[in-house]
């Protein structure tokens, strides 16, 4: 008789001339403070576990409107290391109305970079109003995260009334406006409390061996690993694939029933790398899992932190992207429940276990009975690879079909509250949805977006559908 420990051997713009040449004159002509204040750590944990500096925006401009500044900015050539970057700012329901562009200079080459925008609008990723997340007074209004790759110097410019767009970043997305449901402080003001989080992802060292500075508890790393012993060993980087009749087997065993019987259609499960795989700095997160009824949805989403990362870096990347998220922004775990590199290998996002139905931060309104899959980069004019189409056509014919979904069919979810739709209204969406789907936004990049039909015919076909 099939048993699931036997199993367990097979899982595992254009600114304006006077402007642009302003970019050539040094920090001080820009107003910039000559001595910047050291940037503040936001953690004690070593680097090889990784960092947050924080750097506080100063004005560019003499004027003031109520003490924010219409420009502000900050200048270090003197930095730790880092690799991806980000803008918060006290309050999560101000939006940032205006324009954040950043340059950054290589510890390889000791080259500045161009000037790259950053979105702005990230607001319509976030756990749903009234959730004990949204509401544990730790949140941040934030943009979107960039990855920047190996850093040591930082520039960066806020200009209020500014719409990002057409910078050197030729892939940025162009924000159609404020998220909904947060106020902008006026096109000529920016929110308050403005600061640069510089965030350095680590070794990829597994977190859970012992740090240099002395032993720590091991207690949230075996409780994220635990959640998905059904699946494979706990001590695993990664959930091996299983074929489509192992699949059916474990389904079968995990419901502890005749499960196929009411689930007819499920894919094979693809390779996942789990969290401790990736590198998860357990200790970040929020203790415990939330979960959800069901799953009903999957959302998908890009990042919207650039596509100049390699396949070897994505765990870096996904590293980062949860610090970002945790530390800077102040979610209880990093928002999305799955992500997927260019080269189409699948991550575990949120802890809770995979096979679970684990509540993210990743579609506002809408994170009830429903998944996040973030592509890694940004698809507004860069086509996504063929391998993360493929990728998320394989892990959604597979999750989906736990619960019983059809990848091309239509659901109802009840939304939490957003820009498209009031608290309590019943939405009939696609199984598989775009973010934009769920909220005014563009994620997941029009490109992406256009590519989830094929991902959704690809994925019922893996059901056998």
């Amino acid at each position: 008789m099939f048993n699931i420990r036997g199993m367990r051997g097979l899982l595992t713009s254009s600114i304006g001339v006077t402007c642009a040449a302003a970019l050539t004159l040094p920090p001080a002509v820009l107003n910039v403070p000559s001595a910047v204040a050291a940037p503040a750590e936001r953690t004690t944990t070593t680097t090889l576990r990784g960092s947050t500096q924080s750097l506080p925006l100063t004005p560019r401009t003499r004027e003031r409107v109520l003490g924010q500044a219409p420009e502000q900015g900050a200048y270090s050539a003197d930095v730790r290391p880092f690799s991806l970057v980000g803008v918060v700012w006290d309050n999560p329901g101000t939006a940032l109305d205006g324009r954040v562009q950043v340059r950054t200079r290589s510890t390889a080459t000791g080259r500045w970079s161009g000037w790259q925008d950053v979105e702005t609008h990230n607001a319509d990723h976030g756990a749903d109003p009234g959730t004990a997340e949204a509401a544990s007074g730790r949140v941040h209004g934030a943009t979107a995260p960039l990855w920047v790759g190996d850093s040591n110097g930082v520039d960066v410019r806020v200009r209020a009334g500014e719409r990002d767009g057409d910078g050197v970043d030729a892939d940025a997305d162009d924000a159609s406006g404020p998220a909904g449901g947060a106020s902008v402080v006026g096109r000529d003001l920016l929110p308050a409390g403005l600061r640069l989080e510089l965030v350095d992802p680590g070794d990829d060292t597994p977190p859970y061996d012992e740090p240099a500075d002395g032993p720590r508890t091991n207690t949230e790393d075996d409780a994220s690993a635990a959640v998905n012993a059904d699946l494979t060993d706990v001590d695993t980087t990664e959930i091996p694939a299983l074929s489509r009749e192992d699949t059916e087997r474990e389904l079968s065993e995990l419901n502890d029933t005749d499960a196929l019987l009411a689930r007819p259609y499920i894919g094979p499960r693809p390779k996942i790398v789990t969290r401790r795989g990736w590198g998860a700095d357990e200790s970040l997160r929020e203790r415990g899992f939330v979960y959800t009824g069901k799953i009903k949805a999957a959302f998908v989403h890009h990042t919207a932190s650039g596509n100049g990362y390699t396949c070897s870096q994505a765990p870096s990347v996904i590293r980062s992207i949860y610090r970002y998220h945790v530390v800077s922004m102040g979610w209880r775990d990093i928002g999305y429940n799955f992500l997927v590199d260019k080269c189409g290998t699948i991550y575990e996002g949120r802890a809770g276990g995979v096979a679970k139905a684990v509540r993210g931060a990743h579609t506002l309104g809408f994170n009830n009975n429903s998944m996040g899959i973030a592509v890694i980069g940004t698809y507004g004019s860069h086509k996504p690879s063929a391998a993360a189409v493929t990728a998320v056509a394989k892990l959604t014919a597979w999750k989906l079909g736990l619960f019983g979904a059809n990848p091309k069919g239509k659901t109802y979810l009840k939304s939490g509250g957003g820009n498209l739709y009031p608290k309590g209204k019943n939405v009939r969406l696609n199984v598989i949805s775009g973010h934009r789907d769920g909220y005014a936004t563009e994620c997941p990049g029009a490109k992406l977006y256009a590519k989830l039909g094929s991902a959704r015919t690809s994925s019922a076909h893996l059901q056998g559908r």
